[in-house]
């Protein structure tokens, strides 16, 4: 990620402050600019990780970081299928609505 993540701080400030330097300084600073993994990789590691432990909060926010680093959405829609086998036909549903949403119906 290039830009810099404030959700933490945002939304958790008060409340967990360590917690939201770990999400934003950690997570989204130092774990999202590692160069090991492209950010299609990355992205596309993030949502089947969020989908198959049914993280349905989360995972608008992810698909939609997943179009920006290039997976479309026929290689969305791919990944959900697979994932559907594996993780649960449910949790194929739900991540196909907000499929639909993230990438216009």
């Amino acid at each position: 990620m290039t830009e810099k993540v404030t959700a933490g701080r945002d939304r958790l400030g008060q409340v967990a402050s360590d917690f939201a330097r770990y999400n934003d300084d950690i997570l989204f600073g130092e774990v999202w600019a590692d160069k090991t993994l492209p950010p299609k990789t990355r992205s596309i590691a993030t949502v089947s990780a969020l989908m198959s432990m049914g993280a349905f909060e989360q995972l608008p926010v992810h698909m939609a970081k997943a179009k920006e680093n290039g997976v479309s959405e026929k290689e969305m829609a791919a990944l959900i299928t697979q994932l559907a086998f594996y993780a649960g036909w449910p949790k194929g549903w739900s991540a196909f609505n907000i499929l639909k949403k993230v990438y216009g119906e």
